[in-house]
Order: structure tokens, then sequence, then C-alpha cells
């Protein structure tokens, strides 16, 4: 099994990821973001640095899922990840344009034909309300001059992207909504969470009655 969890800045990919490893007794793939020299310059001047900090994710993303995915997924055990590849390409299209977006796309698409696909992406859903509320919170320094029309312009990609509707080819889709949950604090809507991965992958023991949206 290979589930990966999506969802904008600070909806709770990453906290999920980690509740879920001991459940599923599972490997845990986590995004190596902190290590882009070009962050903490791209949310002062999101213009000037956009290239660059694109292009450092989308091949420290490409050789983590090259390298460390195969391995995990040769295990018996199963892999969670707090983030697809295709990701980088729904902030590319927000942050670049012009001859920086076509070669961008060129070299996503080559590199993105070596990556194993997830048996099922969680996309968490939340209202950019909740999800400025949720980065605050957390309080990372590179976050706190965060404006909310970007964070909202990718909630509106993402749920393009991966949401109802959005016709989206590739590993099925189930759509959580977070905006009342608080799995880090609330054992029930943890094991909500738990009872609909089991049952998007049909994994017993599972209650078949839970409301479900799986989206391929």
């Amino acid at each position: 099994m290979y589930l990966a969890i999506e969802g904008v800045i600070g909806v709770g990919k990453t906290t999920l990821a980690r509740l879920l490893q001991p459940v599923f007794n599972a490997n845990l793939m986590l995004e190596v973001f902190e290590e882009n020299p070009f962050l903490s310059d791209f949310y002062g001047d999101r213009e000037r640095y956009a290239f660059q900090t694109q292009i450092f994710f989308l091949l420290s993303r490409y050789h983590q899922q090259r390298r460390a995915a195969p391995a995990f997924l040769a295990e018996t055990a199963p892999l969670i990840a707090d983030y697809t590849f295709e990701k980088d390409a729904l902030f590319a299209r927000i942050n670049l344009k012009g001859d920086e977006l076509e070669m961008y796309g060129r070299v996503h698409e080559a590199l993105a034909e070596k990556i194993p696909p997830p048996d099922l992406v969680v996309y968490l859903r939340a209202s950019t309300d909740v999800l400025m509320q949720r980065i605050a919170m957390r309080d990372r320094p590179y976050e706190r001059n965060m404006e909310r029309a970007y964070i909202d312009e990718l909630n509106q990609a993402y749920e393009a992207f991966f949401g109802e509707g959005a016709g989206r080819q590739g590993a099925p889709v189930l759509t959580i909504d977070t905006n009342e949950l608080d799995y880090t604090r609330q054992a029930q809507d943890l094991r909500l969470v738990e009872e609909r991965i089991r049952q998007a992958l049909k994994l017993a023991p599972f209650q078949s009655e839970l409301p479900l949206r799986v989206e391929g």
C-alpha cells in the first residue's frame, strides 16, 4: 500500500502522516522543504525567487521519490508520504510564467515518467481562513509574512486539481474536509480518517456505511 497525503500549506499533511504511521505500521516519506535555500527569500519576493525555488523543489522531490519510494515499496510494509510529485506543478503554474513556466513544464514532464504513483491520494480540504489560522499557530519564521491571497490562490488550484469534479487522471483521490477535524487532539477524528482510508483501499476492518467520495 502506497498512500500519499495532499493539501494546501498548513492543512495538516505531515501531522496526519505521522499519526497514521503507527496505525498502519508503515514507512514514512516526508517532504524535505526546509532545506530549500530560496524559500525564505521567495516569501519575501515571490516574483524574483520563484524560478529558483521551483527548480530546487522539483529536483529535490524527484531525487527523493526516485530513490526512496522504490526502496520503501520493495519492502512489505505500507508507505505513507506527505506529498505527491504532482503538487510541484500546481505551484509552478501559479508562480511562474512565460519561458520559465515552459522550461519548468518540460523538465517536470520528463521526470514524472519515472516516479511511482500512489495507490491512493488523501486530499485534505480546508477553507482559506482555517488554513491561515493553522499557519499562524505553527509560526514558522519564513511563513510569518504569508499572504492570504497567495494561500487562497493555492487553495483554488488544489481544489481544481484534486477536488470534486476535477476530472483528474491517475491515482484515486479520497477527499476529507478538515475544517471541523482535530485529529491531533481528538482520537475519534483520527479514527474517522483511518476508517475512510481503509474503506477506500478495501482494507479490513472498515465500516462500509461511512460516507465516502473517491475520485479517479
